[in-house]
């Protein structure tokens, strides 16, 4: 009688250990694949784009990317908290979703045909245009006033190859390792024009040390929609970001962000994007 006891107490207890450790791995989610339950979640953004992704001295991150990813992340369950910023450069984008290093990617990422054949893309959430960046007081007002001017991008750039190429052939083009070069080159007067998407050249143009220096010509000399970036075949995912993403614009935080991250570059952004549209 007794034996039968500590066998049925034996087997109890084994059956409450299971069970615990069950709900506890249940609750971590440390890759951001599940739902939040305590857990993190792995975002994807640039840690070198003022106004978009930017790692701050302190070791915050700001931007209009950042701000977008937050509040999708709060959407899905997640407090800024459980939030686990990881640098994804653009030639790795594709990588780190098929490896599961994020759950999801907000950095600049252009919405085209060859990537959707990698990746799926909720969004857009904004529609940005290859402008140029001027000194407040030039008289550059289109593309081809770049011919006979200095104008500045990063090397193997799409956007500097598009004017050089196709609408100013007499620009001399000079190409840096990164953006932050172009400005400095722009600010001495060593190059009339910086190139590259408009929200990028506002978010360096609103920097505290550059404002009231620089302004954006206006000019819309390619369409590019930002979306955010889910692991191919994550449907799922893909439906709640967009859900997010509609209730962030109709609820006005979406203007609000755009309004704080670009607002002192005199940024003429466009309307928010219809979610959903052409990432099929």
């Amino acid at each position: 009688m007794k034996l039968r006891k500590v066998t049925v107490f034996a087997t109890t207890a084994l059956v409450l250990s299971l069970a615990a450790t069950a709900c506890g791995s249940s609750d971590k989610d440390d890759s951001g694949s599940g739902s939040s339950g305590g857990g993190k979640i792995k975002v994807g953004i640039k840690f070198d784009q003022p106004g978009l992704g930017l790692k701050q001295p302190d070791g915050t991150y700001a931007g209009f990317d950042v701000d977008v990813a937050t509040y999708v992340a709060g959407q899905l369950g997640y407090k800024p908290s459980q939030i686990e910023w990881v640098e994804t450069k653009s030639a790795d984008r594709e990588n780190a979703l098929a490896r599961g290093d994020v759950k999801f990617i907000a950095a600049t990422y252009s919405i085209n045909d060859e990537r959707k054949k990698k990746v799926d893309f909720a969004g857009p959430y904004l529609l940005a245009h290859q402008d140029l960046l001027v000194k407040k007081d030039s008289t550059i007002a289109k593309a081809t006033d770049l011919n006979g001017k200095n104008l500045c991008s990063v090397t193997g750039s799409t956007s500097a190859q598009n004017i050089h190429d196709t609408i100013a052939p007499k620009a001399n083009l000079r190409e840096n390792s990164g953006y932050s070069e172009c400005i400095a080159a722009l600010q001495s007067g060593a190059v009339d024009a910086v190139t590259t998407d408009d929200s990028i050249l506002a978010g360096f143009a609103a920097q505290d040390k550059f404002k009231g220096q620089f302004k954006l010509a206006g000019l819309k000399l390619s369409n590019e929609n930002y979306g955010i970036g889910v692991k191919k075949g994550d449907s799922a995912t893909v439906t709640k970001i967009n859900t997010a993403l509609e209730k962030m614009v109709s609820s006005g935080a979406w203007k609000t962000a755009v309004t704080k991250n670009f607002g002192p570059a005199d940024y003429k952004n466009e309307p928010a994007p219809k979610i959903g549209d052409i990432v099929k």
